[in-house]
């Protein structure tokens, strides 16, 4: 099925991460232009850039995406090239390994992840909003990665929970904002649970870790990245999500609050 995706312009943040990338390369699939927004992981987004096929059209710039004038010149660099910028994934963010309750959290740690994961995001939007008005784009889409710790929260890590359901605030406010600016303009996110990836994959052998991941969610599997790329590139076309905006789509297994298995009825080997 064509998801009237080719040639369309689309900026991802966080492109060298393992969501990241795997959203770019599906969107390649798609035929799209890609902008590739990378922090200090350079090394990461020149793998990436080899891995694409070699007529993609691409460009990589790295920005940090908490300052508001290094996201404006992200922005500046992708129309410089392209002229527009159709669609935006505000996929970049960070998530400290190490649990820490809140009464022993350090401010630092919150202002860090609410700079990056918040913040950034927001300044992206913003700059994305201000595109839309000064080229005119007829369809823009904005997709926003939160994730399931939004949705229902995450002990040891209230700062980043905090910050990812903010970005849910952000969809249902932007979305009606976006339409001030052009008609058919539309603002999703996406909520993933535990997802495999560069940064997980250290724990597939830890099937302790992996059985307690499993115990709130019916299917017995834990997301890919591409799992969540798909998804973020369905809500990203047009053609089949016209009608979407607005939305969090939980990409998590059927993930709830409450616990639905015994660990003795999971086999972490079949995760």
């Amino acid at each position: 099925m064509d998801l009237g995706l080719k040639n369309k312009i689309v900026l991802i943040t966080g492109a060298s991460g393992g969501i990241g990338a795997a959203t770019a390369r599906v969107f390649t699939k798609e035929g799209a232009k890609l902008v590739l927004h990378y922090g200090k992981n350079k090394a990461d987004i020149e793998k990436l850039l080899k891995q694409l096929p070699p007529s993609t059209k691409t460009l990589a710039v790295s920005a940090d995406i908490a300052d508001e004038a290094q996201v404006a010149n992200l922005f500046n660099e992708a129309v410089k090239k392209f002229g527009q910028v159709d669609i935006v994934v505000a996929n970049a963010g960070i998530f400290p390994a190490e649990d820490v309750a809140i009464q022993t959290m350090d401010k630092t740690r919150w202002d860090k992840v609410i700079a990056t994961d918040l913040t950034g995001a927001w300044l992206t939007a913003r700059e994305f909003f201000k595109s839309i008005a000064k080229n005119k784009i007829s369809n823009p889409s904005l997709v926003f990665v939160s994730s399931t710790a939004g949705v229902f929260g995450e002990a040891g890590h209230s700062e980043y929970a905090a910050a990812k359901a903010a970005l849910i605030g952000l969809t249902l406010s932007l979305k009606n904002e976006i339409t001030r600016l052009t008609p058919h303009g539309r603002v999703n996110a996406v909520a993933p649970g535990w997802t495999w990836s560069p940064m997980t994959e250290k724990f597939k052998s830890n099937h302790q870790a992996v059985t307690r991941a499993l115990l709130t969610r019916p299917l017995l599997k834990i997301a890919e990245a591409s799992d969540i790329a798909n998804q973020i590139v369905i809500l990203s076309s047009s053609v089949v999500s016209g009608q979407v905006t607005g939305r969090v789509a939980v990409t998590a297994g059927g993930m709830e609050g409450g616990v639905l298995w015994d660990p003795s009825e999971i086999d972490p080997t079949e995760a």
